[in-house]
């Protein structure tokens, strides 16, 4: 006659087995936290993106570049009267907002989050230029949107490109590199004839 175990009993026995599985399954996790070496962290959250941290700034960086030029552009503009600078304005509206597309779209495929416009220290000079008319507002607008900007986007993108680990990022920002690199000359330009410009 075989063995009857009775319900209680039985009912206590899976209860115990269970809280003995999760002890011995907890076990690694203690044991990870309290030795020498840390356990690499599995815990994924929304901002988890698939680059990693130096990556993921730079990215970010060249995202608030090119608003910062779109932004500046359209400043420029509605306040310039000059047919020069009007052009050049108009030129980076549309290339700085091209370029913005595409690291919106590698941003998406990365899973990072951009920030939603340009950095404080844009929004700084753009307060300053903001103030300003005239044949000053193009000099000013050709010397710091134009010349200072664009000399800190082409060593960003230098920069992805030397120290970069994401061949996408570190592609994209070869393909921005001759554009930017152009807008640099064209602002330079820009710079000089507003100079030149009587106030």
């Amino acid at each position: 006659m075989p063995f009857k175990t009775h319900p209680t009993l039985r009912r206590c026995g899976l209860a115990l087995a269970a809280t003995a599985a999760l002890a011995l399954s907890a076990a690694p996790a203690v044991q990870a936290q309290s030795g020498t070496t840390t356990a690499p962290t599995t815990t994924n959250t929304a901002d988890d993106s698939k680059l990693d941290r130096s990556d993921r700034k730079m990215l970010q960086d060249l995202a608030q570049g090119n608003m910062a030029e779109v932004d500046a552009g359209k400043m420029a503009l509605e306040k310039s009267q000059n047919a020069e600078v009007k052009k050049f304005a108009q030129q980076m509206v549309d290339e700085h907002g091209s370029s913005l597309a595409d690291v919106q779209a590698l941003a998406r495929a990365k899973n990072v989050t951009l920030p939603d416009g340009a950095g404080a220290m844009a929004k700084t000079k753009a307060t300053a230029l903001k103030a300003l008319s005239g044949n000053l507002f193009d000099r000013e607008y050709a010397k710091r949107s134009g010349v200072g900007d664009h000399e800190s986007t082409v060593k960003l993108l230098q920069k992805i490109q030397k120290d970069g680990k994401d061949g996408d990022l570190k592609a994209l920002a070869g393909k921005m590199l001759p554009t930017v690199e152009h807008h640099l000359e064209m602002a330079k330009q820009l710079a000089a004839s507003a100079a030149a410009a009587k106030s």
